[in-house]
């Protein structure tokens, strides 16, 4: 199945897939769930024992023996009454308890369950989807779990034990009574079941129509900025409206269909209940069934006729659960795009340094869009090398590449001698660390964010790295200092100071391939100034890679690449370009004048 919106291709998923991925969590606390359906099958018995004294006590009322002698007897009964109820509402606290620890500790397990597997998947993945859309995914898991066992086990087990106790106690009164009841019983479970069945489409319809709303909200909640500045408020206000009135149809169809169920469940009812007063009293009048057996009848009718009304619920809740759980269930079963090699080693860079090759590299999106044309390409160890080019020519993809957050189409990388795509992901990209043009932040404090470039670094060490990327300049007027949250993808800080603290992430990540982004874009001059002094003690001993539109920034590269149309144009110094005829590099020099580089400059013609 295709996404509408992401062209990513689902594999099929069933209801089976759905219960193995809940069951590889829930069984982890069985425990829990046997005491819950011990209670739970417990309390159900003894509520179907109950009705069996209260016939006792009708007939005994009835029985025109002496008040002296009957009063003891109605006493007794109602003490066992009184025992049966205790031990139903002692079996139903046990379930109840050993059920609230059963579902919290699996709901957590799923929702941990489902971010392991969905922070794996590729680059590509988390481009094609909402990260609204995800979330909800993976609230809605769990959360159909919790639905699914509650129908299960209290409603469906409890009904089970009920049929199976009703028939048999009925069948020793009279056999035709129990054939009626058990007959009417699966008549109503299949009228249920196939309608409940047929009406799946519709909960479908009803969920996919929920993720399309919410999608919509949460997209333009995230650019709420854009809808400010175009002032686009009623453009999207009629494109969230035209989402909720849709998902509202949808709704009101799914609705109308339960309406429907209703009915025919509320004439089966009124139904059984004349017929089984019809027979009773013929079996009344024959001496087979007396005033309690009345009493006994009907309670367990009365009983049974609730819980099957509930039977609709079951099923729905339970299809309701199974779509929820499905969008999740397609992501867990969708298989990672990039991984790990079965034979995958750590890639070694202790010896021999850290020398990058690309040996015709080729790169395409959805083998439409050709990006990358046989790249041929050379970094030495401790190198530094600048890659410049137009807009759209493929040098961050070339990054993307080499970080694999995409696998090629053809050719190969090596990174000492070492193909990436043999070595471990955690090996490969520990040894490398970037800093993007455009760094996003958690929503936590300065000091973790710096911090998260090296968990086991100390306190010392995290306010060094940002002494070194100046971020210590703007952090002593914040409030709290570095213990300060930055908001949603940072958010609460500048452009700049977001860099800084991206800056101060690679210093204290320390690894001996640096890859710098457009990594000063955000930065005034004087800040610029200050930042790349920091950059150039974090340089030493490093094979470094800067892509870079402004380029004064990168005359003091060893080498630089320039892409053009997705192949490499030219290569050389700043020097030997700038003197060289026809010289792209040398061109767009002479536009900068070692300034700003305009947009017309940089475009494709």
């Amino acid at each position: 199945m295709k996404s509408k919106k992401s062209n990513i291709i689902y594999p099929e998923v069933h209801i089976r897939d759905v219960l193995f991925f809940l069951w590889q969590v829930a069984r982890q606390h069985w425990v829990s769930l046997f005491l819950t359906i011990s209670g739970v099958v417990a309390a159900s018995l003894f509520e179907i024992i109950v009705p069996i004294y209260y016939k006792h006590f009708f007939d005994i009322l009835s029985s025109g023996q002496n008040e002296e002698i009957i009063a003891p007897q109605l006493f007794q009964t109602i003490f066992v009454i009184l025992a049966l109820g205790g031990g139903a509402w002692a079996s139903w606290r046990l379930g109840s308890f050993a059920n609230s620890h059963f579902e919290a500790k699996t709901m957590a397990g799923l929702r941990q369950q489902a971010y392991n597997y969905l922070t794996y998947h590729s680059y590509s993945f988390f481009v094609n989807n909402f990260a609204g859309a995800l979330v909800q995914r993976v609230g809605r898991y769990a959360r159909a779990f919790e639905r699914i066992t509650d129908r299960i086990v209290w409603d469906l087990l409890s009904l089970l034990v009920r049929i199976v106790g009703i028939t048999i106690i009925t069948w020793t009164i009279k056999p035709a009574l129990s054939v009626l009841i058990i007959g009417w019983t699966i008549l109503y479970l299949i009228i249920n079941y196939f309608y409940s069945t047929w009406r799946l489409k519709y909960s479908l319809k009803m969920t996919e129509a929920d993720s399309r709303t919410t999608a919509t909200l949460s997209d333009a909640i995230a650019n709420q900025n854009n809808v400010d500045v175009f002032w686009r408020h009623k453009e999207e206000s009629g494109r969230f409206k035209r989402v909720t009135e849709d998902q509202a149809k949808i709704t009101l169809s799914n609705w109308n269909t339960d309406a429907g169920l209703d009915s025919i469940q509320a004439a089966l009812i009124v139904l059984i209940e004349f017929f089984i007063f019809y027979f009773s009293i013929r079996y009344w009048q024959q001496g087979i069934v007396t005033l309690g057996g009345f009493v006994l009848i009907q309670l367990y009718i009365i009983g049974l006729g609730s819980r099957l009304w509930g039977f609709s619920r079951i099923i729905r809740d339970f299809y309701e659960s199974y779509a929820d759980a499905k969008e999740m269930a397609e992501i867990m079963k969708l298989p990672h795009e990039i991984k790990d090699t079965p034979l995958a080693k750590p890639l070694d860079v202790s010896s021999g340094g850290s020398e990058i090759i690309f040996k015709d590299v080729s790169f395409s999106f959805n083998k439409t869009r050709q990006v990358l044309k046989k790249i041929n390409l050379k970094i030495n160890s401790g190198e530094k090398v600048a890659i410049i080019g137009p807009s759209g020519a493929g040098k961050t993809t070339l990054i993307r590449l080499m970080l694999r957050f995409y696998d090629l189409t053809s050719g190969k990388i090596t990174i000492n001698g070492q193909k990436i795509h043999h070595v471990t992901l955690e090996s490969l990209r520990g040894n490398i660390s970037l800093v993007p043009q455009d760094p996003l932040l958690f929503h936590r404090t300065i000091r973790e964010n710096i911090g998260y470039g090296r968990p086991s670094a100390t306190n010392k060490e995290i306010i060094e790295a940002a002494r070194l990327a100046h971020c210590d300049e703007f952090v002593e007027y914040l409030p709290d200092k570095y213990e300060t949250y930055v908001g949603d993808r940072g958010i609460k800080l500048s452009g700049g100071e977001r860099q800084r603290v991206a800056i101060a992430r690679a210093i204290l990540k320390n690894s001996p391939i640096l890859i710098l982004d457009e990594a000063t874009s955000s930065l005034d001059s004087h800040s610029e100034g200050l930042i790349q002094n920091a950059l150039d003690v974090l340089m030493k001993g490093k094979t470094v890679i800067v892509i870079a539109h402004r380029l004064s920034t990168i005359r003091k590269m060893n080498r630089i690449i320039v892409i053009k149309n997705g192949s490499v144009f030219e290569e050389g110094t700043h020097d030997d370009l700038i003197k060289k005829d026809g010289s792209l590099y040398g061109y767009l020099w002479n536009i900068q004048a070692g300034g700003f580089l305009p947009n017309s400059s940089i475009s494709e013609n």
